[in-house]
């Protein structure tokens, strides 16, 4: 029984002894079967530091599988909508898959090291519909989440503090590059990822190599007014930035209870991803040329522009003549937009042809009651926060 218990228990990082340190509040989060911090000292000062200086998270939990072998590239091009068949070495894609109804899956981040040796990076485990979909190639997929360290680094003072750590010409990363440095005498890969829409990067490294890696950054990044970031912190600016999140702003439709909770790439507004012209054949591409040529998506993902200053978590949303035409995913009054902001899920037409005349239902609490409040909102474009220095080449160093 006791056995039991702990192999049921939650995991902890390889962070840990740092993280727990740094934790003022005690306040927890579970993902992947880890425990990882939600908030260190005040979600607000975390959030700051990614947009006024250096934010360091534990990104360990998030699952990693590597894919190996001589029809590696092949199996990946087949397995994602995208087409990554000019992928090049050392460079990551952004990239989504479906099922063959096409429905996402799930979304990621595609590493390629060289030619035959790639790594998935995502939210929901993901090693049996791997090997599933991997049936016939000559691969080997394996799991590799808990044999990774992983940290995000970011925020305007990032390069920096990365310079000042040991890798002396990250500047020259170009947005979704990577390299592989050798610093206080253990390897470290850097790529210029993240999930903030700021300058940033992410660290990978052995678990073994951990502490000294944080340690390391943080006398790195003392003058540069790095602090750690929590799971709420994260929230905050993965909204601005307009990012999607799978269990929040869409359901993987491996774990959707009902098949009208499913969603194809063009209903979360990643239709971009979507390479119909790709040449060789990838999961999902017959349902998503239906789609496409019938013109037959019902919903979209937009960025809403709401009156006021109360965020609108979970509210239903109204066209004039208050009828049902969706729901707000995520919601957030954006300290540095100066603005009150969500990600929604409409049906069409709404969020196509028509932008205006749509409204929220808020209900705000205050003293242990709700206020309803009825407020007018726009379509905007869901990329709210995208500053310059994001995708500049060098990067700025301070």
């Amino acid at each position: 029984m006791i056995e039991d218990l702990r192999e049921a228990a939650l995991k902890l990082t390889p962070f840990h002894s740092r993280t727990s340190l740094a934790c003022r509040t005690n306040t927890w989060y579970r993902w992947a079967g880890y425990t990882v911090v939600a908030e260190y000292s005040t979600t607000e000062l975390e959030y700051t530091a990614t947009r006024n200086g250096t934010s360091v998270m534990d990104l360990t939990p998030m699952y990693k599988y590597d894919i190996k072998g001589h029809r590696a590239k092949d199996f990946i091009n087949y397995f994602v909508t995208r087409d990554l068949s000019e992928m090049k070495d050392n460079t990551v894609a952004y990239v989504i898959w479906c099922n063959e109804d096409g429905k996402v899956v799930d979304d990621g981040t595609v590493f390629c090291m060289n030619q035959n040796e790639f790594k998935i990076c995502c939210a929901v485990k993901m090693l049996t519909w791997l090997k599933d979909s991997a049936e016939g190639f000559d691969i080997d997929i394996k799991e590799v989440t808990d044999e990774t360290a992983a940290l995000s680094v970011q925020g305007p003072t990032s390069c920096s503090t990365l310079k000042n750590y040991g890798a002396s010409d990250v500047e020259k990363l170009k947005p979704f590059e990577m390299k592989n440095y050798n610093i206080d005498g253990y390897s470290v890969l850097i790529s210029r990822t993240g999930f903030t829409g700021d300058l940033g990067y992410e660290l990978w490294t052995d678990p073994k190599n951990a502490e000294a890696m944080w340690d390391s950054l943080m006398e790195a990044g003392k003058h540069l007014k790095i602090r750690p970031m929590g799971m709420y912190g994260l929230e905050m600016v993965r909204i601005e930035a307009g990012f999607i999140q799978t269990g929040t702003d869409f359901v993987s439709s491996e774990h959707a209870l009902r098949p009208v909770r499913m969603r194809s790439p063009y209903e979360i507004g990643m239709g971009w991803l979507v390479h119909l012209k790709k040449k060789d054949y990838f999961v999902g591409k017959r349902a998503l040329t239906k789609e496409k040529e019938t013109n037959s998506t019902e919903r979209v993902l937009v960025g809403l522009d709401i009156d006021g200053d109360k965020p609108a978590h979970g509210s239903v949303i109204y066209n004039k003549k208050k009828e049902d035409i969706g729901i707000v995913t995520a919601a957030l009054w954006s300290p540095t937009l100066k603005r009150n902001i969500a990600i929604a899920s409409l049906q069409r037409p709404y969020g196509v042809k028509i932008k205006d005349d749509i409204f929220v239902e808020i209900y705000h609490p205050e003293e242990l009651e709700y206020r309803k409040i009825w407020a007018s909102c726009k379509v905007v474009k869901r990329q709210f926060y995208s500053p310059e220095r994001r995708n500049a080449v060098p990067a700025e160093v301070y």
